[in-house]
């Protein structure tokens, strides 16, 4: 079978001029270098009693924490957070919010046939509620539904679009790059800060009357009476029920480990962009970007006309261990700045001020599982897979509703009660996962056509499709 240079291949830049754009990055994450002003929580370091205790404070755990509040406001809630809200995925993605539960249209349907358009329609409803939570919990997140524009950046490509289908022109007049041969639109995607939505929905919990500790780390959960006790290297929370929202960390429930692996994702941020320098682009939609390869890239504009630029690599850690050094890698970062290079030459001289990594937390069905431990006190939600700054909204009302022992409608999806395949244990997930890697590329290289190892998944239902 040929093998075929990808366009960001074809059209590479300079190799001077890739390490002359990173030059002056700085090993940062943006979005946390650009909150501002922060509130900090004091640790937990008393023994305590609550109703509901919240392991974790990301997005799952902080929305988990407003919307119990609101389902009770006479609840005692805690939250505990190993280091500062928001610090790990919730302050380092790419800020795009978007409606879909399942990953995708494609994915949905495929697992979940007889409820997707119920799934959809949940979806919808759960962006909605999103853009009212902004407007009426005060979360200054720099909240912008602006959708998304999908591109084709190889021919082959042109037959996955999908919806308003547009032609090359069409789609250079919304955004200019020379390597885009056709775009789709799509309204079902906002923008956010990501930091800032965290770190605002961390003050509204507070407001509401949830007692937020930073610098607690769990170190144990057990059953004591009727209820569980919480364990920090400090003190320990004895309650009624228990939320675990540690998103890509170890559970502290040990049969869970296998259900999800850490990837890491690699981003860059551009210095602000002269108003020459956006007029060569255009965007002036603003919309979220993204390309239609196995190994994609995502962009998007900022309040202050930066560009983020991310994707492509997903990198599995030796081992699935994970740790700080696994966020600057040269060899990424470069590959990234010249795929930015190739696909906006007009920007050439562009600087890069900030360069990051964060782990996501990836399950075989490329989308978050839910359930219950402990007798029914202890509920859980992970595996996100990377889109998860939307489903985290939606996944706090599910665990809720799981401990509240009363069906409804989201406790009714198969999606909900069914669990997803395990990965296997080391070193064969390392075999595993790396080979899927390799295959995706050579995917790309081959005008999308999959080899056998990944047909062998897709009839697997393990979903490794993006």
């Amino acid at each position: 079978m040929t093998t075929h240079r990808t366009a960001y291949e074809r059209h590479a830049p300079d190799p001077r001029l890739v390490q002359e754009s990173l030059a002056g990055s700085e090993q940062r994450v943006f979005w946390l270098d650009d909150v501002g002003a922060t509130t900090a929580y004091a640790p937990l370091t008393a023994s305590t009693r609550a109703d509901l205790t919240i392991v974790g404070g990301g997005y799952l755990g902080l929305w988990t924490a407003v919307h119990a509040k609101r389902r009770d406001p006479g609840r005692r809630v805690v939250l505990l957070e190993a280091q500062t809200v928001g610090w790990a995925a919730s302050g380092r993605n790419g800020g795009f919010c978007e409606a879909s539960l399942t990953h995708g249209e494609d994915n949905g349907r495929s697992r979940w046939p007889e409820e997707y358009d119920l799934l959809e329609a949940l979806g919808e409803e759960n962006l909605d509620a999103f853009e009212a939570d902004v407007r009426d919990l005060g979360l200054d997140c720099q909240w912008e539904r602006t959708g998304q524009l999908a591109v084709a950046v190889e021919e082959h490509q042109l037959a996955w679009l999908e919806g308003t289908v547009l032609d090359a022109a069409e789609t250079r007049a919304l955004v200019d790059s020379p390597l885009f041969l056709g775009g789709s639109l799509s309204d079902h995607t906002a923008l956010v800060h990501p930091a800032r939505l965290a770190l605002g929905l961390a003050r509204a919990a507070a407001g509401l009357g949830v007692e937020v500790h930073e610098h607690s780390r769990v170190v144990g959960l057990r059953r004591s009476g009727s209820g569980v006790e919480v364990a920090t290297d400090r003190a320990r929370v004895t309650s009624a029920q228990v939320v675990l929202a540690t998103s890509v960390f170890p559970s502290l429930v040990r049969r869970h480990r296998l259900m999800t692996v850490p990837v890491y994702d690699h981003v860059l941020m551009t210095e602000p962009l002269s108003a020459d320098q956006l007029a060569s682009v255009g965007w002036v939609g603003r919309q979220g970007l993204g390309d239609l390869a196995n190994q994609f890239h995502y962009s998007r504009r900022t309040a202050d006309d930066r560009i983020l630029w991310g994707g492509y690599d997903a990198v599995y850690p030796a081992g699935g261990r994970m740790h700080v050094r696994h966020e600057d890698d040269p060899e990424v970062h470069a590959r990234l700045a010249s795929h930015f290079l190739a696909t906006f030459p007009q920007l050439e001289g562009i600087r890069f001020s900030h360069r990051w990594a964060g782990a996501i937390d990836t399950s075989t069905r490329f989308a978050a599982f839910y359930g219950t431990t402990h007798g029914g006190r202890v509920a859980h939600a992970a595996g996100f897979t990377g889109l998860g700054v939307g489903a985290t909204r939606f996944a706090g009302e599910v665990v809720l509703d799981l401990l509240a022992g009363t069906p409804t409608p989201r406790t009714r999806l198969r999606m909900v009660h069914e669990r997803p395949l395990p990965f296997p244990p080391e070193p064969l997930a390392t075999v595993g996962i790396n080979l899927t890697r390799w295959s995706l590329d050579r995917a790309d290289h081959r005008e999308g056509r999959r080899n056998g190892f990944l047909r062998a998944l897709d009839r697997a239902g393990l979903g490794f499709d993006s």
